[in-house]
């Protein structure tokens, strides 16, 4: 992970426009390394001893908007709340200095709140931490889609199944595609017909189990966001 993400004395390890750590050396690992991280689907940020920001993957890019409860400025992090910067603070600290795990709660309850885990990485050559942030849905609309076509479900069951995904219950569901509840509720037991799941608790466990297939067609530059010429 260091060869590849972390700064060296003759090249500091930025992320560029095509989602690709630079270093001296080996391009072309570093790139596929970069690549792979940006198929998680958690978002992830590795944080160096000074508090800079080495690496974001897609994910995290994507995710830090401007109500994300962390923000970039450059390269630095910091909490948009006030009441998180102590927190935020503490679990840095402790992860470069003394190799402590911490699962922080950030922002405001119930849109703009979100749980990280900051976790030390002490065997990277210099103190170094990765913050993973919690997922915001059990699955990305890719898996979820590509499960419906593998159980041969319907385009309506497959809506459906993206409903149950994010939490809908079967009512909202049928208001919001104007349907009959009892329509969403056939649907529901083709579904679990065809995946073999014994109720909506079981389907979403199925999806939640997936894999992540991302969305690639545009990736966010690195050197873009923060204002840097690679």
């Amino acid at each position: 992970m260091q060869e590849l993400l972390m700064r060296t004395a003759a090249a500091p390890a930025f992320i560029s426009a095509a989602g690709s750590a630079t270093r001296a050396g080996d391009p072309g690992r570093a790139r596929a390394l970069a690549r792979m991280l940006d198929v998680v689907d958690y978002g992830m940020l590795l944080v160096v001893d000074d508090g800079c920001v080495l690496f974001a993957n897609q994910v995290a890019r994507a995710e830090m908007d401007d109500k994300h409860p962390l923000q970039l400025l450059g390269h630095d992090l910091r909490a948009r709340c006030p009441r998180d910067v102590v927190s935020l603070h503490s679990a840095l600290a402790g992860a470069l200095q003394r190799a402590v795990q911490t699962l922080l709660k950030l922002g405001r309850e119930p849109d703009g709140c979100i749980h990280a885990a900051v976790v030390p990485l002490a065997d990277a050559g210099e103190r170094a931490a990765a913050i993973v942030f919690g997922k915001r849905r059990v699955c990305e609309d890719l898996s979820s889609d590509a499960y419906a076509r593998q159980h041969g479900l319907t385009l309506a069951e497959a809506r459906v199944l993206r409903h149950l995904c994010v939490g809908d219950r079967p009512q909202d569901i049928a208001y919001g595609l104007g349907v009959k509840l009892s329509t969403v509720r056939t649907q529901i037991g083709s579904i679990r017909a065809k995946t073999g799941s014994r109720d909506i608790g079981a389907i979403v466990q199925r999806v939640a189990r997936l894999p992540p297939l991302p969305c690639v067609t545009r990736r966010m530059a690195w050197g873009e966001q923060c204002g840097i010429t690679p």
